[in-house]
């Protein structure tokens, strides 16, 4: 089954934007991660304490379907963040092969920011911009 949902991008107050959305759409937050609960990466400097408590996913369902999700971003991770661009389509399947193809039919001529592979959140990843200035987030679980 393919669902599509959005996903959005906030520079530090994603919690403050999530409580927001919850107090307004009901329902209860999910998958609420900090950045210090990501294992350490190679080659990568420490966080700082700031952005070690920021929010590195949460999700809100809206219906059975359908989830607000969101994240902070910022640093290199964020070097074209606009308000107003900072979202992206996320594409959730149960097969990789469709991940793949997915991922690979709609980057064509797009600009591929994290390539397909296996995280440590125990998911098929993809991230890119396609060639229309859209951003897409592709996973199999």
């Amino acid at each position: 089954m393919l669902t599509a949902n959005i996903y959005l991008n906030f520079l530090g107050n994603c919690e403050e934007a999530f409580n927001f959305y919850q107090s307004v759409l009901g329902g209860e937050l999910e998958d609420l991660t900090r950045f210090s609960e990501m294992p350490p990466q190679e080659g990568m400097p420490p966080l700082s304490e700031e952005m070690a408590n920021q929010i590195m996913h949460v999700s809100l369902p809206i219906s059975k379907e359908t989830f607000l999700m969101g994240s902070d971003t910022g640093g290199e991770w964020a070097p074209k963040f606009i308000q107003g661009n900072n979202f992206s389509i996320s594409l959730k399947t149960n097969d990789k092969s469709e991940a793949d193809r997915l991922f690979h039919g709609l980057s064509v001529e797009g600009q591929i920011t994290m390539p397909m592979g296996d995280t440590f959140w125990d998911a098929y990843f993809g991230m890119f911009t396609d060639k229309f200035g859209i951003n897409w987030m592709i996973s199999a679980e």
